[in-house]
């Protein structure tokens, strides 16, 4: 080239492209992006396989462990005859006056019907050694006696062939006094409204 354009030396100027540097930087957002990425999806396995996951769910449903223990649903109510149904015959098998007719008033009191009042036949008399004896048809042995029994623990049921739905109460040589009438108002609620059984704890 000649005129004021005329080149000297023995040295040119390189020819270079122009910098691409909108494409660099998406290119490296694009790089840290997968890189995120993948580390999660690998911290997700490893959170599965070591059991990690469990906690994760649990914290994403808001499940609280503790709460999942409940109690199992309760048992519907027994079909027990109530006091004022239940025809007592109470029987002295001890050598101990007046406990026949003191224990029939306080039962009466307690809303229980009485029969009769007296000494216990020849079969049981002086040969309970316990508290009483609660004696009764077959059907009673589930239904009439488990409600009498509340008001002498410790008495034993025994059943017989025999006509009628009453229950004989036998006084036997340890018995003391019948239950309070707290503890067999106490003891009644149970017995015909059991508490629910607590179901069993889920691992967490």
């Amino acid at each position: 080239m000649g005129g004021k354009y005329r080149i000297t030396g023995n040295k040119y100027p390189r020819m270079r492209r122009p910098r691409q540097r909108g494409r660099l930087v998406v290119l490296a957002v694009a790089s840290v992006t997968v890189l995120g990425v993948g580390g999660w999806g690998t911290l997700q396995l490893i959170d599965v396989f070591t059991g990690g996951g469990g906690k994760a769910s649990a914290a994403g449903t808001g499940t609280d462990c503790a709460a999942e223990t409940r109690a199992s649903p309760s048992p519907s109510a027994k079909a027990l005859p109530e006091p004022r149904t239940i025809t007592v015959n109470v029987l002295n098998a001890t050598t101990r006056s007046g406990l026949a007719k003191k224990t029939a008033d306080e039962l009466k009191k307690r809303g229980f019907k009485i029969g009769d009042v007296g000494n216990a036949t020849k079969e049981y008399d002086k040969k309970v050694k316990g508290p009483g004896v609660l004696l009764g048809p077959a059907a009673a042995l589930d239904t009439t006696l488990p409600v009498l029994g509340t008001q002498l623990p410790g008495a034993e049921r025994r059943t017989q062939a025999r006509e009628g739905a009453a229950v004989d109460l036998v006084i036997g040589d340890a018995f003391k006094a019948l239950a309070t009438r707290t503890d067999a108002d106490r003891a009644l609620t149970r017995l015909t409204r059991p508490e629910p059984a607590p179901s069993a704890k889920k691992d967490c």
